[in-house]
């Protein structure tokens, strides 16, 4: 069955050789029907055959159980890919340290002071070039270098997770205090990210900030 959005009915479909139409109410009593056969996973229909054209456009399983083989529409896909991978490695080959040291911190839960600077950038290479859009988007994302931050914070144990990542402190020498609390089912670094953006959180942030630069 086709649904006709013209006319809002649903129209069956049925294909005869010896019709003009795809179209069960559009054909005579005279339909010589016969199986479509795919062979080896194709079928090749010539220019001669309008009908079993139409037929296969129609069809509720166009684009599920079969697709239209476009070799322009396809190239046009691998290009894109392949301009999207050269775009990625262009843009991680241009990134300081400081920049590969984020992403990686972001994107890998890295430990950076623990790992060499060549370790880093060819770690980054290869996540470009094989998830060439999700790096492309990592380095867009302005809350990059604060995720990055807060990676550091753990890293370097300002902060600590508590009940099982349910609660999130401080764990500085003057400040054990709980920080915040993590709703059930919330990301924790989402969460910890929005509250250092806010008003309160601001102050905090450089709080937290002097108390790293005395750990390194």
């Amino acid at each position: 069955m086709y649904f006709d959005e013209s006319t809002g009915t649903n129209r069956a479909l049925r294909y005869a050789r010896n019709q003009k139409s795809p179209f069960e109410d559009e054909q005579d009593g005279n339909a010589i029907v016969e199986p479509i056969v795919f062979e080896d996973g194709f079928l090749s229909v010539p220019r001669t055959n309008p009908v079993l054209q139409e037929f296969l456009h129609y069809h509720p399983m166009n684009g599920s159980k079969f697709v239209e083989v476009n070799t322009e529409k396809d190239a046009q896909k691998e290009m894109d890919k392949l301009n999207s991978r050269v775009d990625a490695l262009i843009e991680a080959r241009q990134l300081d340290i400081d920049q590969v040291e984020a992403l990686a911190r972001v994107l890998f839960n890295t430990d950076t002071s623990r790992t060499t600077s060549a370790e880093l950038r060819r770690d980054i290479l290869i996540f470009a070039e094989q998830e060439p859009d999700m790096f492309l988007r990592a380095v867009k994302d302005p809350a990059l270098k604060l995720n990055s931050k807060i990676k550091e914070f753990f890293n370097y144990k300002v902060l600590v997770f508590k009940n099982n990542k349910k609660d999130v402190y401080f764990n500085t020498d003057k400040n054990k205090k709980r920080m915040l609390n993590i709703p059930f089912g919330e990301d924790p670094y989402y969460v910890i990210a929005s509250y250092l953006q806010s008003d309160e959180g601001i102050e905090v942030l450089k709080f937290l900030e002097k108390n790293l630069d005395n750990k390194k």
